[in-house]
């Protein structure tokens, strides 16, 4: 591998720029079935970067992998297909359900008998959701729709059914919510340009999610885990390597993920335990506390983090508009990491699909310590 001479920064790890191909040369079918990973319209997903990513971890020795931060899985997921035993894990209950659905489940697919089920027309028993968020969010036929299937999911009963019809479910109100977030209600017709996804139901994404999720399926040979945990309290396995995304400190706005997706992390559990704000407009949930989203708190929290870590090789997956800044990052890792290697490249962020949706060209960084 040819390292740059152009690009060093202050502490003695090296920066090694590495082109972006859309499939790694003699990458495994296995490999290449990561770039059909269901993409979810998620703040911050590396779905985009996977080959990058694909070409890095290849170059690193590890027989399972720690994705503490899974976020939507497709990180995960590519270290699944390459082969690894992988334990993803995530603070979110809807993005650990997620991660169930494709990286620990092998074999489970949602088959017709299972569907009919889920389809089922009978009223649902309960109307939480068209109550709820009557004028806030989807049409009426889609909120009785969601309590309808609700309902159903509960009713099948092997758990990898139960976490691919959520993942369908998720990924498909993503599809019909304008930008994907939930912190916009009420008309939202000046987002109407037109796109297919706007103009099908809810139901309709479902019965097509569901074949998208079904064929993401496959089994790896190793004992893959999914689990909802934070970062910090984890029980501590030995893994070879840990892949690190965690909620960075943007230079502006926020990184809450709850504001933007409380939506699917309280249909998740269909609410039961997550209050809603009543004076909100969108009916937001409490935010969760995460140290990473405070610029008083995020170098401690990176320092901990690394230490906790320091018996594996460590992957950070970090970006430049992001705090700390990366020769600070990079220090901190050399306090328990012999080697650090820097990986970057160009990267521009799609947030959201409307015209004037601001886009963020960024370099990215996978820094590497050993």
């Amino acid at each position: 591998m040819k390292q740059s001479s152009a690009l060093k920064i202050a502490s003695s790890a090296e920066v090694i720029p590495l082109p972006v191909k859309s499939a790694p040369p003699g990458a495994s079918p296995m490999a290449m079935r990561a770039s059909q990973y269901p993409e979810l319209r998620y703040m911050g997903s590396k779905k985009r970067l996977l080959p990058w990513i694909h070409q890095v971890l290849d170059t690193l020795d590890f027989e399972s992998a720690l994705d503490p931060f899974s976020g939507t899985g497709c990180v995960a997921y590519l270290m699944k297909t390459m082969g690894r035993r992988v334990i993803a894990s995530d603070f979110l209950n809807f993005t650990s359900v997620v991660a169930r659905a494709t990286v620990e489940n092998g074999t489970v697919r949602l088959d017709g008998k299972a569907i009919k089920r889920l389809i089922d027309p009978t009223p649902a028993a309960h109307d939480f959701i068209a109550k709820t968020f009557d004028g806030v969010f989807f049409t009426a036929a889609d909120r009785q729709f969601l309590d309808r299937v609700s309902g159903n999911i509960q009713h099948l009963e092997n758990p990898y059914e139960q976490a691919l019809a959520y993942a369908a479910l998720f990924r498909s109100c993503l599809k019909r919510q304008p930008r994907g977030v939930f912190t916009v209600s009420g008309d939202l017709s000046r987002y109407d340009d037109g796109r297919r996804d706007l103009r099908l139901s809810l139901e309709e994404h479902f019965l097509e999610q569901i074949e998208v999720f079904n064929a993401s399926v496959f089994d790896n040979g190793r004992r893959n885990h999914a689990m909802r945990s934070d970062v910090f309290d984890l029980p501590k396995k030995s893994v070879d390597l840990v892949y690190l995304d965690p909620p960075y400190v943007p230079r502006s706005d926020d990184n809450c993920y709850i504001k933007r997706y409380h939506f699917l992390e309280g249909l998740s559990c269909y609410w039961q335990g997550l209050p809603i704000d009543e004076g909100t407009k969108v009916k937001k949930i409490a935010k969760r506390y995460t140290p990473f989203s405070y610029r008083r708190t995020a170098v401690e929290a990176f320092d901990s983090m690394f230490a906790r870590f320091a018996k594996s090789t460590i992957v950070l997956s970090y970006s430049s508009n992001g705090f700390p800044d990366l020769d600070q990052l990079v220090s901190l890792m050399e306090r328990h990491k012999q080697a650090v290697t820097v990986f970057e490249k160009p990267h521009r962020y799609h947030f959201g699909t409307h015209v004037g949706v601001e886009r963020a060209i960024v370099t990215e960084y996978l820094i590497v310590g050993r």
